[in-house]
């Protein structure tokens, strides 16, 4: 049985598992500058996710009053039953801690919002990093600062191939697929956070 859960926020905590497409590019769009690719908006959403820039130069970059950024955070939600589950998570695991590609400044308002530091903690995010899933350095890095061997560790994602390196790796994998409509993947399968207990 691991020790240390490890946990993605978009799609695993939070309802929007592609939180570019479903609200950053719609989100852009309504507030940016006219003409914008959704290629481009995910581009400049990558870099900085990956620390390459501030929020600031961000939004400004996609056209968009930085001012507005808390409006757009609004719109994320918990999923059902997250914060009903986290504590007894915390009590069947020795730690709980998230890994996640994101805007450090965007993972850290979304946690204290909602909460999330009292179960949770530490808070592997990519703009922290400079490292996305699902390079293996990622992996490699969050168990380094775990100081855990990757047996130990359960690591919960909604994406396949994020889970596939983690798996290649040694750590053991489960996939929350709350639709139930993933298929063929060698990893446990989940429909509720609940469903580790």
């Amino acid at each position: 049985m691991a020790d240390i859960l490890l946990l993605d926020a978009m799609g695993v905590l939070y309802q929007s598992g592609d939180d570019v497409a479903e609200l950053l590019i719609p989100f852009v769009y309504r507030h940016g500058r006219p003409g914008l690719s959704a290629e481009t908006i995910e581009q400049e959403y990558v870099a900085a996710s990956l620390g390459d820039m501030d929020t600031t130069t961000f939004w400004r970059r996609l056209g968009v009053d930085p001012a507005l950024e808390d409006d757009y955070l609004a719109a994320h939600r918990l999923i059902e039953g997250t914060r009903e589950t986290l504590p007894l998570l915390r009590r069947r695991f020795q730690r709980i801690a998230c890994l996640s590609n994101d805007i450090a400044d965007w993972s850290v308002k979304l946690r204290r919002r909602f909460g999330l530091e009292d179960w949770i903690d530490p808070w592997f995010i990519s703009g922290d990093l400079g490292l996305r899933k699902p390079s293996a350095e990622i992996y490699s890095l969050v168990l380094e600062r775990l100081r855990s061997k990757p047996q130990d560790v359960v690591f919960v994602d909604d994406r396949p191939r994020n889970l596939d390196t983690a798996k290649a790796l040694g750590l053991q994998t489960a996939l929350l697929d709350l639709r139930g409509e993933m298929q063929d993947h060698p990893h446990r399968n989940l429909r509720r956070l609940a469903g580790l207990l």
